[in-house]
């Protein structure tokens, strides 16, 4: 075989956990003596199905042997999978689950498998930590993920499912960005319930996110109200050591929750498959956990 060149597509690269996701993935082509080519879908999934479709349609000679990709929508892409299955590439699919895997592993020899972390029990972890700092009760701004994808969804099915009774949410939403949830916050703060609202806590469903709310809320003109909103405990999800983790330790966020990135395990597992026929698993799952330990979450003070 010539060298095996792999396809790696993310939902943007205005996002810190889909830029640790590319230098991943190319950390472990280079180890592995792959040519990787990366694909950015700007967050449009109509795009990212453009781009796929486009590389399995393209010669035998320039399409890769396989794809690794993070959906940006609701599904997986189901047709394109299909289409680059039955061409006898590899697929891979990031951080959702994807009902076709089964029935495409049964197609050939290509390797199909799905690598992701446990998006529900990221949700747990995130309302344990709320439960720390908040227990006594409170209120939280909820700042989700795009409604149509499953990491949003199962990360918020975990938090409500574990958030106690005492504790209650006001949800917006984003995209996975830092300015998606700056201008969500700042549309809300234009809101007159918002004025009335005494918000204990902000949770989101990434780090950058968190960010964004934080630069919404340092905007706000009177003194006291902006140093009312920053003075709550921010929490975020992600927690890669240069952002979130080191976001923890200035002060900025107060936790956030550790969700290895998964690229680098995917490329290895598709050499593996490709180059010694090793046969994979139809699931592999990462662990999130929890920064700093929950144990050391101690109450937040009302103020």
């Amino acid at each position: 075989m010539s060298k095996l060149r792999i396809l790696v597509s993310l939902t943007t690269n205005d996002n810190d956990y889909q830029v640790e996701q590319a230098n991943a993935a190319e950390e472990a082509a280079r180890k592995q003596g792959v040519e990787l080519q990366l694909l950015y879908a700007g967050n449009d999934a109509i795009n990212q199905s453009t781009q796929l479709l486009k590389a399995v349609q393209a010669a035998e000679a320039e399409r890769p042997h396989a794809i690794i990709f993070e959906p940006v929508g609701g599904t997986a892409l189901p047709q394109v999978a299909k289409a680059a299955v039955s061409a006898g590439m590899g697929w891979v699919v990031l951080n959702r689950e994807a009902s076709y895997v089964p029935e495409l592993r049964q197609l050939g020899k290509a390797p199909v498998f799905v690598v992701t972390v446990d998006h529900v029990d990221i949700g747990r972890i995130q309302a344990k930590q709320c439960a720390a700092l908040l227990p006594t009760g409170g209120t939280i701004l909820y700042i989700q993920g795009p409604s149509e994808n499953s990491a949003a969804k199962d990360r918020s099915r975990g938090m409500t499912e574990r958030l106690p009774s005492n504790l209650h949410l006001i949800t917006l939403k984003g995209q996975w960005t830092e300015e998606s949830a700056l201008r969500a916050v700042r549309s809300w703060l234009k809101l007159t319930t918002s004025k009335k609202t005494s918000m204990d806590l902000v949770a989101a469903q990434d780090d950058s996110m968190a960010i964004g709310a934080r630069k919404a809320f340092q905007e706000l003109p009177g003194e006291m109200e902006r140093e009312r909103w920053l003075s709550a405990p921010f929490l975020g999800i992600d927690g890669l050591p240069k952002t979130g983790q080191a976001w923890v330790r200035s002060g900025l966020l107060r936790a956030t929750i550790f969700s290895p990135p998964n690229t680098g395990q995917a490329v290895d597992m598709l050499v593996d498959a490709i180059r010694n026929g090793k046969a994979q698993p139809e699931r592999a799952l990462t662990q999130p956990v929890s920064v700093p330990p929950i144990e050391s979450l101690k109450p937040q003070a009302k103020s």
